[in-house]
């Protein structure tokens, strides 16, 4: 019997991890497997394998895991197939599919223009945007953030758009964002690329709180429960049920 395992990144901030059911919930109603299970990867349970262990016990002989994360970062190159390796070993008689996560996307383009119109509709040429990425010391998840800029540089042609991220990568947000305020604009918006509330919007929204200047600094929403989302990730699920996903080996 085929199941779906979703893994999501985990929050200290419970509405965060809250978020995150409720966002895989409405997913699980485009996908059509009997069983379907929620963990986190980290800060919450149920957690991988408390996850897994539900599938069995309803009978799941094929599990496809899927990582509920917009860019294969550490996380999905190493962190949950390690832990699925030991999965494997314990239960070999069960096969384990790994799908893959959201990635570089149009869709989230679109989604990120209408957090962007939801704010406001007047861009001009002395207008800075600020996409702000969690972070990582992989080189691939960094191209592909830049990847994303790139396609809302050529679906917007907005004058000034720059990538920052709040950890592990430069430019740091908080720093690119003293740098812009420095610059001849007139207002900035900053957009989150992120799944759910947590400790980094609301470390974000600390950081434009202090920030002594004349200029609008706009806040954008997170990404969140858009329909266009739940789409991606049920195609995700698919792919994996079909085999399309990735290799365990391929990042272990």
């Amino acid at each position: 019997m085929k199941a779906v395992l979703y893994v999501c990144h985990g929050s200290r901030v419970q509405e965060g991890c809250q978020q995150a059911i409720e966002f895989v919930q409405k997913t699980q109603q485009l996908v059509s497997v009997p069983i379907q299970e929620i963990s986190f990867l980290e800060l919450a349970h149920p957690t991988i394998e408390e996850g897994f262990t539900r599938c069995i016990e309803q009978g799941a002989t094929e599990i496809a895991v899927i990582p509920v994360l917009l860019l294969a970062a550490g996380h999905v190159k190493k962190d949950i197939p390690e832990e699925l390796e030991v999965l494997q070993a314990r239960y070999p008689h069960v096969k384990i599919s790994f799908g893959k996560p959201f990635g570089v996307h149009e869709r989230i383009v679109d989604i990120l223009l209408e957090r962007i119109q939801e704010k406001t509709t007047v861009i001009d040429e002395n207008t800075a945007i600020l996409l702000v990425g969690r972070g990582s010391s992989d080189a691939d998840t960094i191209r592909n953030f830049e990847e994303i800029i790139h396609l809302f540089h050529n679906k917007t042609n907005f004058s000034y758009v720059a990538p920052c991220f709040l950890a592990a990568a430069k430019p740091r947000f908080e720093d690119l964002l003293e740098e812009t305020l420095a610059r001849d604009v007139d207002s900035i918006i900053v957009i989150p690329y992120l799944l759910f509330t947590g400790l980094l919007i609301k470390g974000i929204e600390k950081t434009i709180d202090m920030v002594q200047s004349d200029k609008d600094i706009t806040l954008c929403d997170y990404l969140g429960f858009h329909p266009y989302l739940r789409e991606i990730l049920a195609d995700r699920v698919n792919e994996a049920l079909q085999e399309e996903g990735m290799v365990l080996a391929q990042y272990a």
